[in-house]
């Protein structure tokens, strides 16, 4: 299950990298690049982290072919996805919610303390994101300015799962159910533009 959160979070933060790319005009390897990094980042900084070495990301084969297979599908269906509308936005969502799961699952695994864990989940959950942004010349979405909740669901979902597993309730399915939730908040915070409070203006 930790295996197949970790794919299509890499699938789904592939396309928001891709659609990027395309929306810079790069040409086909810049965009097989940004997908690779964006869908790719978040892991590898989770694995060193926790000492997990080599990555997974260099160590399964999977993951390099599903960050490709990203690339490509948004190569060839980007005009499709543009007709949905915040596109990137929503793929990224995706992302969020999936790696924020898979990373606090994976940091509480190795015996990371509840906050410890959170926070490496949240990181995961972001890596992606603002390694797309900084590699496209980009304010991360993760800082920009009047940019709408974004690390707040992870850390909600993040926080959720080291709860449950404190209380030995965690299973796969509750971590599906979680990032299903995380997704839908940071969906709604889009369709809502819900910020975080900003300190007043003196």
């Amino acid at each position: 299950m930790h295996l197949a959160l970790d794919l299509i979070g890499v699938f789904t933060f592939g396309i928001s990298g891709a659609l990027m790319a395309i929306q810079r005009d790069f040409d086909i390897v810049g965009i097989a690049i940004l997908a690779v990094a964006t869908a790719l980042g978040g892991g590898i900084l989770r694995d060193l982290i926790l000492g997990d070495t080599p990555p997974l990301a260099f160590d399964r084969w999977e993951y390099l072919a599903v960050a490709l297979a990203s690339a490509a599908v948004t190569f060839v269906a980007h005009p499709e996805l543009k007709r949905i509308t915040r596109t990137l936005l929503i793929f990224d969502a995706a992302g969020l919610a999936l790696f924020c799961v898979s990373g606090t699952v994976k940091a509480l695994d190795y015996g990371l303390a509840p906050i410890a864990a959170v926070l490496l989940g949240v990181t995961s959950a972001v890596g992606g994101g603002v390694l797309r942004d900084v590699i496209a010349r980009e304010t991360p979405e993760l800082v920009r300015p009047r940019s709408e909740l974004y690390a707040i669901p992870a850390m909600t979902g993040a926080t959720a799962i080291a709860v449950a597993w404190e209380l030995d309730a965690y299973e796969p399915a509750l971590g599906a159910v979680i990032a299903v939730a995380v997704f839908g908040f940071r969906a709604l915070a889009l369709h809502r533009h819900w910020f975080a409070p900003r300190a007043p203006r003196s």
